[in-house]
């Protein structure tokens, strides 16, 4: 069903983006540019701050960023992220993270492979490894240029949501109305094991990828 179409005050909020690549700083860019305060996690800081260019984010380690964040967004590597993420279990604790990433295998050309997660999802995964978090599946059926440009493509796009707590996916949703996602092009799948459909999309992905090149992409429901 779709999502929420209630309005809701608007509200800003502290936000950490573990991942430093282009889906973390595609997402990190838009969301300071919509007022909230944003750091972002990479174990290459130094790196970030010196190339960062745009509405100024904070930079810090990946520890340091979960701590003083409120909503953390995943995006880093999906065949790592149970890994770095369990790792900071404590300092996520009470939070909700939106996590955006794929667990692949890597195919031998470089493309994403199968599945890491074949019988259910990473989603699923890091919610039992945080317990005492609220994760939330969303934007990973897309290429990461259409997470913050969702109006860019000719058809509109679906963000998906998966997770157990309605509350959650309640601000998650107001977050990607700040994406520029309208809520009537987001869907509320369910809870967290929904994710194992939209996780399993990325079996799509390098077939895409091989025929039309890095192009925005989106899988979308029509009706």
């Amino acid at each position: 069903m779709a999502g929420p179409t209630h309005h809701k005050e608007r509200t800003l909020t502290n936000i950490a983006i573990l991942g430093s690549g282009r889906v973390g700083g595609v997402l990190a860019a838009k969301l300071a540019d919509s007022g909230h305060q944003v750091t972002i996690g990479s174990r290459n800081a130094a790196d970030i701050s010196a190339t960062w260019a745009g509405t100024p984010v904070a930079v810090a380690d990946t520890a340091t960023a979960a701590e003083s964040a409120t909503v953390i967004v995943n995006a880093t590597p999906g065949d790592s992220s149970l890994e770095r993420l369990s790792a900071l279990r404590s300092a996520l604790a009470g939070k909700i993270l939106i996590d955006v990433s794929n667990a692949t295998e890597r195919g031998p050309d470089g493309m994403p492979g199968n599945l890491r997660y074949p019988n259910d999802s990473l989603a699923e995964h890091l919610q039992a490894a945080l317990p005492d978090t609220a994760v939330v599946k969303t934007l990973n059926t897309m290429i990461f240029t259409v997470m913050a440009d969702p109006r860019g493509l000719k058809i509109p796009p679906t963000a998906f949501l998966s997770g157990n707590d309605g509350a959650a996916k309640d601000t998650v949703t107001l977050l990607l109305a700040d994406l520029g996602w309208p809520a009537e092009w987001i869907q509320d799948l369910g809870d967290v094991t929904t994710a194992r459909g939209p996780e399993a999309v990325m079996l799509l992905v390098p077939a895409l990828l091989r025929r039309h090149g890095m192009i925005p992409f989106s899988l979308t429901i029509a009706h």
